[in-house]
């Protein structure tokens, strides 16, 4: 009877855990600094898929120097949306060495398509106008541990 009872609250658990989820924001991720010249960016980092497909919804608010770092297995066109997003973001798609490839504006709650103009590893989400007002557009190098051949791997 303790294996029935055991089976079925695995298989609740197993059900219920995704909805818990919806609709509340990540905070237990792991957390970088990186750097874009002489600004500090304390960056979450989303690693798995469940983490990139949750990324930043939820949020009501983000500190000016936070952001997330979406980590690809392997470089590819990525392209990002802002369905449940509240906040407006910029998404930074970034190449293997650090540098910004493109800068996309994304509104909040809609399904648009924003996407890296070539492959990237890499896209940093930050608050809209974060990049312009320090000045950082494609071409800029972020750095960071995430940048090296250590850091990658």
């Amino acid at each position: 009877m303790k294996s029935i009872y055991t089976a079925c609250l695995s298989l609740v658990l197993c059900f219920a855990a995704p909805a818990w989820s919806q609709g509340t924001p990540q905070t237990q991720l792991q957390r970088i600094t990186l750097s874009a010249g002489i600004h500090q960016i304390d960056t979450q980092v989303a690693l798995t898929p469940e983490q990139h497909q949750i990324g930043l919804m939820f949020r009501s608010e983000m500190p000016q120097n936070e952001g997330m770092i979406f980590v690809f297995q392997a470089p590819s066109k990525q392209c990002f949306w802002m369905k449940n997003t509240v906040l407006p973001l910029t998404a930074a798609f970034v190449a293997d060495d650090g540098t910004i490839v493109n800068l996309e504006d994304m509104k909040p709650q809609t399904t648009d398509s924003h996407c890296s103009l070539r492959p990237v590893r890499y896209v940093l989400e930050m608050n809209q106008g974060w990049f312009a007002k320090k000045g950082i557009k494609a071409g800029s190098k972020l750095n960071g541990k995430i940048f090296t051949q250590e850091g990658a791997n």
